[in-house]
């Protein structure tokens, strides 16, 4: 896939103009690791993952990024995938894999099209930090999600991370960007509830859709996909939501969701 500037007709499906910017950029893949190295919702979904992969068979990570969590994977012993449409992410991936002796495969592709990726190949799957976010559309998302069924086994397992649009609700300038998106949203044909654009890392114009929970559970079963854990977490990505019965669907920052596909599925 060739780098550099692309009008909007010559993007690959999904990707808004900032997303592909942030995927061709060197110094956001160079300084990346520097950037999150106190965040703390990396420790939160690593632990979940480290719980979830079990058996000695195929990890693909969906927007791997540099690694951070299909590297771990890789030092215990799972032969392991890293896909990602950033070229900068995956030589990142590559060079530490190299230092370390570590067999990692790295695929550039887009998550809307992964068709390349043969039916039932892996045992398990992730896509973390809200890379299911980064696809704008929710056609898009769906094919992506259809997709991550496709390739799971039967019985395979799936941890997606994504950010609640309603979390916003709980200060007082996060109410104002809700009531402005919902009062602009009908004269925005191109955009759907949760869209953001924002500035980001020096990118003017970066992409995230954030998901309501009822949105966030009906894509994971339009897929196909059984819910096995549903977990909100508190603002900052710190750790599991406290008194989860007191309004989870504000209160939540995000969500990490462990599902499953089906064994006779």
């Amino acid at each position: 896939m060739s780098t550099g500037k692309r009008a909007n007709w010559q993007l690959p499906p999904g990707v808004s103009p900032g997303t592909w910017d942030y995927v061709q950029s060197d110094h956001i893949a160079e300084e990346y690791d520097e950037f999150f190295a106190a965040s703390p919702l990396f420790n939160v979904d690593e632990s979940i993952v480290r719980g979830v992969v079990q058996e000695n068979d195929w990890v693909i990570d969906l927007g791997a990024g540099t690694g951070r969590s299909i590297l771990p994977l890789a030092r215990r012993g799972f032969p392991c995938v890293a896909l990602d449409l950033s070229l900068p992410m995956l030589r990142v991936i590559e060079e530490k894999s190299r230092q370390e002796g570590l067999n990692v495969e790295c695929i550039q592709a887009n998550m809307v099209e992964l068709d390349a990726i043969a039916d039932c190949s892996f045992q398990y799957a992730i896509c973390l930090f809200s890379t299911l976010g980064m696809i704008r559309g929710r056609e898009n998302r769906a094919a992506a999600m259809a997709h991550i069924r496709r390739i799971l086994k039967p019985g395979g397992k799936f941890v997606l991370h994504v950010h609640n649009f309603w979390h916003s609700l709980t200060d007082a300038a996060g109410r104002v960007r809700v009531l402005k998106h919902l009062l602009t949203l009908p004269f925005r044909r191109a955009d759907e509830r949760g869209d953001r654009y924002y500035p980001y890392r020096g990118l003017p114009n970066m992409f995230l859709h954030t998901f309501s929970r009822r949105e966030l559970k009906r894509l994971i079963r339009d897929a196909g996909l059984q819910i096995e854990r549903f977990i909100p977490l508190q603002t900052g990505g710190g750790g599991e939501l406290s008194r989860r019965w007191l309004l989870p669907g504000i209160r939540a920052n995000g969500w990490v969701v462990v599902c499953r596909r089906d064994e006779a599925s």
